[in-house]
This record gives structure tokens, sequence and C-alpha cells, in this order.
């Protein structure tokens, strides 16, 4: 019988062909299972057991970081996850080892998401004013991410070719590689027009990493694609610039994005397609606004006396 860590390469190796997972799925699932793998020394895949598994998850429970906090419930759910999937490729193989049904996956914790009102948003926007190149790129790139609610990675794998200004949509790749098209608002286009006006290099990237003393030479033999986390630098760090005291990062001006539609009247349905979510489940997370709106339904309409 193989020895497991052999598996677990095939594993990912199935995930990325067969399954055609992103390559940032396939780091998420190594990384939970050599953790797993590192804790259980074991060697074979049938000396997988429902007991190691039970006490591996109160070693999760347990586990804690350098600052004392605990592994958060959702991201002890993502490790079983990656195991049961693990169980299940074992399974397809015949491959003798515990049942993948035996291992439960716990609910999540329901949670408050973090989103900004109409003047937080404006704030954040103005913060990032300029006729320089990087403060025009640093305006589009907020502007895109409150326009279209993109992901951080579906706003950094853009290249300038995708976008369609006249018309002011584009599709975009989503999670498992799924197409939908997203919209641009006026004041993106035309903050994105300025920007792109001012480019002076080759690169097919629409955003990348400029300085505020690059020359021409250096921008064609320097420029390059920004990060997500180059992306999540820039969005804190006008965040802070406008005084927003709420811990602010790329994914909250997806999160605006989904409440401000909602709460002008969008139906979730609408909304769910324009995130691009497989599951209205998914969009749900959002019904703090459906919510308020349900109160004042309810304020106005209920116990009125003809």
């Amino acid at each position: 019988m193989p020895a497991i860590n052999s598996l677990l390469t095939d594993f990912l190796e199935y995930l990325e062909i067969e399954k055609n997972r992103s390559q940032k799925t396939i780091e998420n699932y190594h990384h939970y299972l050599k953790r797993f793998l590192s804790w259980a020394k074991i060697s074979k895949a049938e000396e997988l057991t429902p007991e190691l598994v039970r006490k591996y998850r109160l070693y999760l429970n347990r586990l804690t970081d350098s600052k004392g906090d605990q592994l958060k419930k959702i991201t002890q759910n993502y490790h079983m996850i990656a195991l049961r999937s693990f169980l299940k490729y074992l399974a397809k193989r015949d491959i003798k080892t515990m049942s993948a049904e035996k291992i439960e996956i716990g609910k999540n914790p329901s949670h408050e998401i973090e989103f900004l009102n109409g003047d937080e948003i404006s704030r954040l926007l103005a913060g990032a004013d300029g006729k320089a190149l990087k403060a025009l790129r640093d305006r589009a790139i907020l502007e895109l991410l409150f326009s279209a609610g993109l992901r951080v990675s579906e706003l950094t794998n853009l290249n300038r070719e995708q976008l369609n200004l006249e018309r002011q949509e584009f599709s975009v790749k989503g999670k498992g590689d799924k197409i939908r098209i997203v919209f641009i608002s006026d004041s993106a286009k035309g903050f994105l027009e300025k920007y792109l006006a001012k480019r002076i290099d080759l690169d097919p990237a629409l955003f990348i990493h400029v300085s505020r003393k690059a020359t021409t030479d250096q921008l064609n033999e320097k420029s390059k694609r920004l990060t997500p986390r180059s992306i999540q630098r820039i969005v804190k760090y006008y965040a802070a610039k406008a005084g927003l005291v709420k811990d602010v990062h790329p994914h909250t001006l997806r999160h605006s994005f989904a409440t401000d539609l909602l709460s002008n009247g969008a139906d979730i349905r609408s909304v769910q397609v324009m995130l691009g979510h497989s599951s209205i489940t998914t969009t749900q997370i959002y019904t703090h606004v459906t919510n308020q709106q349900l109160k004042q339904v309810h304020q106005k309409f209920h116990g009125r006396k003809a």
C-alpha cells in the first residue's frame, strides 16, 4: 500500500487535474492536510481511524497562536472538510481507511459582516485624490472594488483588454472558474479612463506596481501585476487616511457592494448572480439588510387603524 504522504501528493494532483480546482484551493488543502499528518504521525491510510480524528478535533479546538487566540470554528471546519475530501478520494481508489461519512462538519457560527455605509464609502474614495499615476491607480482600484463587488483575486487577475469601458461591463472568472458579467459605475469608468490614459508601459495587467519617481524605462522594465496582499495594503492605507475605525479590507468593499444593492431595493437573487455565489444560502449572510427593511415595513404597516 502506498505511503500516506505519497497519497496526499496524488490527491493534490487529482484536485488540480480531474477536479480543476484553483491553485489557492489546492494550497489550502495541502496546508490543512499537512497539519493533520504532522500531528497524527501515521504512515498508512489504514491507520486513519475515527478515534484519531476525534483526538485531532480536540487538538484543533485547543490550539492557540502566539497571542493566545484559539482557532476559529470556521477554520477548524475547513480542516475537517479537507480531511473528508481526502478520505473520499482514498475510497474512490479502493484504499482501505475510515469512511468519509463518519466525519461530521460542525455548523459555522453566525457572525455580523463588516460593511461601510454611504458616508464611509465616500470618505474612503475621496482619500485617493491627485493626478499622479499612483493616486489614479488607487482611486480606480477602490472604485472598481465597490462598483463591481469583485473578490480581490478577481481584481488582481484583470487585464486591460478585458475592460469594455464603453459598455461599462466585462466578464470575470470567479470561484470554480465560473464566468459572470460585472458592471462598472460611471464614477469607476471615469477614474479607470484617467488611470489608463496615464499608463506609459506595455504591461497587460490592469493594476500594476508604480513608483512616484518612475521613469518610462523603469516602468517598462519593472512594472508588474499587483498581488492580493498589495491591494489589501492599499485599501487599509486609505481606510486609515479616511479615519475609519472599522477593520477595512478588500472584501469589506464586496460586502458594501451587496449591502448597497439590497438596501436600495435589489432582490437577493440578482445580488447572488452579481456576486457569483453558487448558492443563495451564501448570499443570505446579508440578511442584516433585508431584516432592517422588514422592520421598517412592520413599523409602517402593522397595527394601522383604518
